[in-house]
């Protein structure tokens, strides 16, 4: 499911609350962006349309709910990434960002650790 930048800042609102109407993500993004609450209503349609968010009417409103799961979303992005630019291989992205000095020392840290829990099984 193809999700633009827009999209997923509406969506990660209600990840974050697990459902919200439009006015609770309007006052969210209020003070993230320059947003008119018309355009929170037609990212939030937009997501309603993909079938990435549910709707279930409340009074004269709506409250939204993610159907997409935030991991699976993740997980997408993050293979498109190294499909398009790494050749589905997540190596060459970190030699990429230690080649430009993008990774400290505790990244470092973290890798090593990941690596040895890879090695023993875990």
């Amino acid at each position: 499911m193809q999700i633009s930048e827009a999209e997923s800042r509406v969506i990660t609102v209600l990840w974050e609350r697990g459902s919200a109407t439009a006015e609770e993500v309007i006052g969210v993004l209020k003070d993230q962006s320059d947003w008119q609450d018309a355009t929170v209503k037609t990212l939030l349609n937009r997501l309603l349309n993909k079938g990435a968010i549910a709707a279930e009417a409340e009074g004269r409103r709506y409250r939204y709910r993610p159907l997409l799961k935030q991991s699976d979303w993740v997980l997408e992005e993050s293979r498109g990434l190294l499909d398009r630019w790494f050749d589905g291989r997540l190596a060459p992205l970190v030699a990429h960002f230690n080649a430009h000095g993008e990774l400290s020392r505790n990244d470092i840290d973290e890798l090593r650790k990941l690596i040895e829990e890879l090695d023993h099984g875990k």
